[in-house]
């Protein structure tokens, strides 16, 4: 089982299951896509950790509850500060530069069509690169 089957609550014994298999190309992609993601080859100073705290926090804006308790397990096993604990928690009291980052996070998770360019120089003021927003939008 891959995130996307988590993600949509289907099991081997689901013919939706089965179905996605008929594509593999598109299952292994989806998975390749991912973990490029979450653990990059270059992570352009975002470390790990970060981005499984951040897709921890965008799982729980979604109200999944499978991803979430996924994301724990992975955050748990990077041992995550409690700023990052706080920020996977949903918490919006957090100090620069998390502030700015998951105030980006949410507002590309949630209202992705309001996303403006001044929203990426608040990400620059707050000391964040082109490549690292670039990453951090993902």
């Amino acid at each position: 089982m891959d995130a996307m089957d988590k993600a949509a609550g289907i099991s081997p014994n689901d013919a939706l299951f089965t179905a996605r298999r008929f594509r593999p190309e598109f299952v292994q992609g989806g998975e390749e896509c991912r973990l490029s993601v979450l653990q990059p080859a270059n992570d352009q100073g975002l470390a790990p950790n970060l981005r499984v705290a951040l897709a921890r926090r965008m799982a729980a804006l979604n109200d999944d509850p499978v991803l979430m308790a996924d994301y724990d397990v992975q955050l748990a096993q990077l041992g995550p500060t409690e700023p990052l604990l706080a920020l996977a928690r949903g918490e919006t009291d957090l100090n620069e530069p998390l502030a700015t980052i998951v105030r980006h996070v949410d507002l590309i998770t949630l209202t992705p069509k309001k996303a403006e360019a001044n929203h990426i120089a608040l990400l620059a003021a707050a000391g964040l690169n082109n490549p690292q927003i670039v990453a951090l939008s993902e």
